[in-house]
């Protein structure tokens, strides 16, 4: 064997050891541990750094932070070394600047950042902060962490529709505060975004207290914003949950009752349901309409929403029972 070769199968199983999830190879699943366990011991420095109780004890913090810094910069490195695997695709050198611009490659290179400056700009400094997301690196391979994802991006277009509206909200509301309450109050509703702080303070019902209305009408307008502000958050709360619904919904895949009771069915010619309504549908079935999709559309049906030919329907079922949906799940 030639030393190419040898350079070759060595570079090859180390990038087999760095990359998360392989449960079957123990040198990676130690890898993997070691790597959480450098991630924690670095935010908890970081952590413990700030109070001055420990003062007396700084050096041995500033020793830890530097061997785990140093690792996350072998780490780096390796991984830049290996891109050319993690990339087949690519060429080398693409290889490389795919993960460099990559969500983990940025990161990996804001954490080590610091390493180099440790005593220079405070900005740098700052970047320290960015280790945290570290963490995400922890779950990155489990079911819980891609169904976040994929829920996200599956509704994305929904989710950002739904904040365009918060933030007509807001802005409304900026503006119909500054209306009433700037002849009173010059110095806190000074414009007509000055009012922004107070909208998002309310519209999220956080209320510090610090800008709010003193006037008569003002006021009633604050109770009429905040009750719409109630239901303006509800609306991306709504779609994220209905989202994992429907990719728990999938990953039970056959039609076949699990441990949630949760189907998707898609309504055809031979369901018997179509015309029927949701209730009428959990009194005959003991199954209870979540979500419904008709021609792309999402939405929540009441009691009297009636089912149509090919409608997707996301249902619980309230009575446990064995059954098997027939009709395309």
């Amino acid at each position: 064997m030639t030393g190419a070769e040898t350079a070759r199968i060595t570079k090859r199983r180390i990038f087999d050891i760095i990359q998360l999830g392989n449960v079957s190879d123990i040198p990676s699943r130690v890898f993997d541990y070691c790597l959480v366990g450098i991630i924690i011991s670095n935010i908890l420095v970081m952590i413990l750094e700030t109070f001055d109780s420990l003062s007396g004890y700084m050096w041995l913090l500033e020793g830890i932070e530097n061997i785990t810094l140093l690792a996350f910069c072998i780490e780096y490195f390796l991984r830049l070394w290996t891109a050319e695997y993690l990339y087949p695709t690519l060429s080398k050198r693409k290889a490389v600047l795919q993960f460099m611009i990559s969500f983990d490659g940025i990161v990996e290179l804001l954490t080590i950042l610091p390493f180099f400056f440790l005593s220079g700009f405070v900005a740098l400094r700052m970047l320290r902060v960015v280790r945290i997301f570290h963490l995400f690196r922890v779950n990155a391979t489990y079911d819980s962490f891609n169904v976040i994802v994929s829920v996200l991006d599956e509704k994305k277009n929904q989710i950002v529709s739904s904040l365009f509206i918060v933030f007509i909200l807001m802005l409304a509301s900026s503006l119909c505060m500054y209306s009433v309450e700037h002849a009173v109050q010059p110095d806190k509703f000074r414009n007509a975004l000055s009012g922004m702080w107070w909208s998002v303070s309310a519209l999220l019902t956080v209320g510090y207290g610090d800008i709010y209305p003193v006037t008569v009408l003002g006021r009633a307008m604050a109770v009429v914003i905040s009750f719409l502000g109630v239901g303006a958050v509800a609306i991306p709360t709504g779609i994220i949950s209905a989202g994992f619904v429907e990719q728990y919904s999938k990953a039970q895949g056959d039609g076949t009752t699990f441990d949630s009771h949760v189907l998707t069915i898609h309504v055809d010619i031979d369901s018997g349901w179509i015309g029927k309504t949701a209730d009428e549908l959990r009194m005959e079935s003991g199954m209870l309409v979540l979500m419904a999709e008709r021609r792309g559309e999402m939405f929540q049906p009441g009691p009297d929403y009636r089912i149509g030919l090919e409608d997707v329907l996301c249902v619980y079922v309230e009575k446990p029972r064995h059954m098997r949906i027939n009709n395309g799940t």
